[in-house]
């Protein structure tokens, strides 16, 4: 056989390989685009980019990814905690002030007496968290708290080991140094 058969009858096997993928590909059914329609009424109801509760997920402030994971509260209690929230929200003119004082500190013109407020703020701020803590603990059966303080002894010892995992990688030798 010749050289120029071999690259013909290699180009011409490639042709009819490709020619049969492009088959292949056309005849497999493709989906319809989802109308604008179908999809808005798929997510209607949902406020996607927003956090409610700590996950993303929305399950909402009391649900499983909420202020207390795992503890089923009853709707008396969701509203007792919904209206201590209400009472405690933050101070929109303090907000605004703290706004400023990030903005004086980006533009490196924060004065003292500006890092005293801050710390003020801070101090206040901590007092009403604490505050608002154990006033929905509070609301909160016995067997609640415990379920609370049993999950956070889970936590703590799962960062425990987590830490310790984190320790010996960072101690052990790297085995890919010589590869």
């Amino acid at each position: 056989m010749s050289l120029k058969f071999k690259f013909m009858s290699i180009f011409a096997s490639l042709v009819v390989l490709g020619s049969a993928a492009v088959v292949a590909t056309a005849q497999d059914p493709v989906e319809p685009k989802k109308d604008k329609a179908v999809k808005a009424e798929k997510m209607a109801g949902k406020e996607f980019g927003k956090m409610r509760g700590f996950g993303r997920r929305g399950h909402g402030k009391f649900g499983r990814a909420g202020m207390f994971p795992g503890i089923e509260l009853t709707e008396t209690q969701k509203e007792q905690i919904r209206q201590i929230r209400e009472a405690n929200r933050p101070d929109p003119s303090v907000m605004e002030e703290m706004k400023s004082f990030r903005e004086a500190r980006r533009a490196g013109t924060l004065t003292e007496d500006q890092k005293t407020r801050i710390k003020a703020i801070h101090d206040q701020m901590r007092a009403k968290s604490e505050s608002v803590r154990q006033q929905v603990l509070n609301v909160l059966t016995p067997e609640q708290k415990q379920q609370i303080e049993t999950r956070r002894e889970e936590m703590r010892k799962r960062m425990e080991q987590f830490r310790e995992m984190r320790k010996q990688r960072k101690t052990a030798p790297d085995t890919n140094d010589n590869n």
